[in-house]
């Protein structure tokens, strides 16, 4: 693609948006750089969201596509199959784009480079529900975190924190890897860009807050279907990247399950308190699927401790001593 050669195009999946939707789209409007389409995708909306959408569209083009609710992944999938831009621009419907967003972004893509661009990220500012700030630039405050992008294993090790409402993609970048995975509705940001990064295209940071991310209790991220995916996209990773042994690249052992493993006792612990028996089975299902995959010093305190979890009233009657002696155990599971 000639660095003459850029359109863009703005890719909003809409599901029960109507508190945010508008502030979102108008962010959109304000930009310094105009993008050259904005389509809006109707995940099969039950509230009010599509009529806000409608109602901007008397005074700004916005392309309206509808489909019944399949996920945020095959939302954007299907924005993206519409679009005629050489750039692609997500936008969630709860995040805001600062004004010089698109004009900060595209620049990298203005030089011929070699290898060629997948995509170029920002920072973002952390706001809450209300719109009032949390963190500036709430990436530097993510600890084992490096930008840009440059090795597998740290792709693997940690959350990417590539949020797609702070990125712009290279169109055949995105095509090259397949697009998003359906079967996610939560990682699958990271899956995108870890795919992305295997292709072999290239990714540059910029450490500004381009844009502000909005994360609150009843957010996507913190839902039930956010744990499914969860678990979806590790079982996805664990095949993808098995041990290499002869190499010495312990991808699963040393990388994966330690990033997953508090994740899922964080799910069990949380089904325990709120006393869900089926959240609870689950939890304890996948501990079990990752316990032989465990440092040997994890799996046989794991093989101590499951007996124990899989006994609700007995393992709620511990909580109070594994609070206390937690110091000690999360030095004993590194």
């Amino acid at each position: 693609m000639p660095p003459h050669d850029l359109t863009i195009s703005t890719i909003i999946p809409l599901y029960n948006g109507a508190p945010f939707i508008e502030e979102a789209l108008n962010s959109v409007f304000a930009q310094h750089l105009p993008p050259d389409e904005v389509i809006v995708v109707d995940d099969g909306s039950t509230d009010d969201g599509p009529s806000v959408v409608e109602r901007l569209a008397r005074d700004h083009d916005i392309i309206i596509l509808r489909q019944p609710n399949a996920g945020q992944s095959a939302a954007r999938n299907a924005g993206i199959a519409r679009a005629r831009g050489s750039l692609i621009a997500l936008l969630d419907q709860d995040d805001v784009w600062y004004p010089n967003h698109l004009s900060e972004l595209i620049e990298p893509f203005r030089e011929q480079r070699y290898p060629a661009l997948g995509w170029v990220y920002s920072n973002l500012d952390e706001i809450d529900r209300a719109g009032k700030l949390v963190y500036r630039n709430c990436l530097r405050q993510v600890k084992n975190v490096r930008h840009p992008k440059r090795d597998i294993s740290e792709c693997l090790a940690t959350d990417m924190f590539v949020l797609p409402s702070a990125t712009l993609i290279r169109r055949s970048a995105f095509e090259a890897a397949g697009g998003f995975d359906v079967a996610l509705s939560g990682f699958e940001d990271d899956d995108l860009f870890l795919r992305i990064f295997q292709s072999g295209f290239d990714n540059i940071y910029i450490d500004q807050a381009l844009a502000k991310w909005r994360i609150f209790g009843g957010s996507a991220s913190f839902s039930s279907r956010m744990a499914r995916s969860r678990m979806i996209y590790l079982r996805k990773l664990l095949k993808e990247f098995p041990d290499d042994i002869e190499r010495s690249r312990y991808y699963t052992s040393d990388l994966i399950i330690p990033r997953f493993f508090p994740w899922l006792v964080r799910e069990y612990t949380n089904a325990l308190r709120s006393n869900q028996p089926e959240a609870i089975q689950t939890a304890l299902s996948d501990l079990r699927t990752i316990m032989p995959m465990q440092r040997l010093r994890i799996r046989l305190i794991m093989r101590m401790l499951l007996p124990i979890l899989g006994m609700p009233d007995l393992a709620r009657s511990l909580a109070p001593v594994v609070q206390a002696v937690r110091p000690v155990l999360r030095r004993l599971l590194r």
